[in-house]
């Protein structure tokens, strides 16, 4: 469920303007990832982000335990801790059906950014064109 309703587009539409922060498209890879693995510790996750990542940006791990933190209070994520047969006990997330529903409406997101950003970049390569040939007429 995206976390607040956008003025700008229908209450059912499920778009960029609800999700809340996009910096680094760190929630759905995070939900991917959980969906592929049924459950996974956060060392585990922050090793798989590098693989997974939307953006060029690094995801650092205070970012991705911020997330898991908020997906686990807004319902998308649960957590137990297990003890480690080597080591210290480790909390485990497992995605709920809910954050399966969030899931869905993140790639309905990043399908419609998708189509935007490529619609801008043809504009903008068309654009470029138009100024090279005003350039080199002028020249």
């Amino acid at each position: 469920m995206p976390r607040k309703i956008c003025v700008h587009h229908a209450k059912d539409y499920p778009c960029s303007c609800g999700m809340g922060n996009l910096y680094r498209f760190v929630e759905p890879v995070v939900l991917h990832l959980l969906l592929t693995k049924t459950r996974s510790c956060g060392y585990d996750l922050c090793s798989e982000l590098k693989n997974h990542a939307l953006t060029d940006a690094e995801i650092d791990k205070a970012a991705l335990y911020r997330t898991l933190r908020q997906l686990e209070a807004n319902g998308n994520v649960t957590s137990t801790w297990v003890e480690g047969e080597s080591g210290p006990a480790r909390r485990v997330y497992k995605l709920t059906k809910k954050g399966e529903r969030h899931l869905e409406e993140w790639t309905v997101v990043l399908e419609h950014l998708s189509q935007s950003m490529g619609r801008f970049a043809r504009e903008a390569r068309k654009s470029f064109a138009k100024s090279s040939r005003k350039n080199s007429q002028a020249a």
